[in-house]
């Protein structure tokens, strides 16, 4: 979409994605090597029970998701910035997420692009909000 097609309270819902366990060590042995994401074992004796998903993989996630729609295109020219990160609940192995997206601020710029900010509302299979964050780019008209 170009810049001046976006309007603020627009929604869009994504696909889901499922996590598998195994998703979730390989990611975390690379970017988030902390036991609860990788020693099975030890993730059963702490507070959650079980294996999580790295907040960075989840957060990831929804990206991926929200790209993957395609509303941007290619009038996408970078992001500028992501704020309110809120890790919610945490995201366990075989969890199936979706993202809620609505565009929250719209801020012209020069030669009429200009800033588009949406809020990433990420769910899983109950519907339970597990993730949150603000998520700016420049879009191009």
């Amino acid at each position: 979409m170009r810049f001046s097609e976006f309007k603020v309270g627009q929604r869009y819902e994504t696909k889901s994605i499922k996590l598998s366990k195994e998703t979730i060590v390989d990611f975390a042995k690379i970017y988030d090597p902390q036991y609860m994401h990788i020693d099975e074992e030890k993730a059963k004796q702490g507070r959650f029970g079980d294996l999580i998903a790295s907040g960075m993989q989840t957060m990831s996630v929804s990206f991926k998701l929200w790209v993957e729609e395609g509303i941007y295109g290619e009038n996408v020219v970078a992001g500028t910035g992501m704020n309110n990160i809120q890790f919610i609940k945490p995201v366990y192995p075989d969890d199936e997420l979706r993202v809620v997206v609505e565009v929250i601020e719209i801020l012209p710029k020069r030669r009429g692009n200009g800033i588009v900010t949406i809020q990433l509302n990420t769910y899983n299979q109950h519907d339970v909000q597990v993730f949150q964050a603000e998520l700016s780019a420049l879009i191009d008209n």
